[in-house]
């Protein structure tokens, strides 16, 4: 008798699925998938179209991608000069966020104490030189483009 109140419990149990709607079934699976995602991943980077193509690995993408940026930006900075009392050697960090449409934007300048010191207008003069660039292909998570954040060094060094 105990073996077959356990099968009945069991078999009642395991058709309580059974009784889910369409509309908890969906949600469940959509819950289930979203667990499985990694956020964190990319599955192709930006592509500077004429410049880097979309066919390539991943990791060529990426390599291209940092090679263009890099061109660019050197290419924006290359005129800058400065005139500073005391020689300089920091390392200031400029985080841009790459939105879905593929602009390139500034979202932040880390302070330098030693740089604005020297140089007062430093953070605007690069502002006003990085910020919208060009545009690229933005990055995409399955097919869907997303937004990156990418964090640039500037050395400066006047020794």
């Amino acid at each position: 008798m105990r073996k077959c109140l356990a099968v009945l419990f069991l078999v009642f149990m395991s058709s309580c699925q059974l009784f889910m709607s369409k509309e908890e079934k969906t949600d469940k699976i959509v819950h289930d998938k979203l667990q499985e995602i990694d956020w964190n991943t990319i599955e192709n980077y930006p592509l500077f179209v004429g410049e880097c193509d979309e066919v390539d690995s991943k990791a060529i993408q990426k390599e291209c991608f940092q090679t263009v940026l890099m061109h660019y930006f050197s290419e924006a900075l290359s005129d800058l000069q400065f005139q500073v009392k005391k020689d300089l050697n920091d390392t200031v960090f400029v985080d841009f966020n790459i939105d879905e449409q593929g602009w390139i934007l500034i979202s932040n300048i880390e302070e330098s104490s030693s740089v604005l010191g020297e140089i007062e207008n430093f953070n605007e003069l690069i502002s006003e030189r990085l910020n919208d660039l060009t545009t690229v292909k933005s990055a995409t998570y399955q097919g869907i483009p997303v937004k990156m954040r990418i964090r640039l060094p500037i050395v400066l060094n006047t020794q």
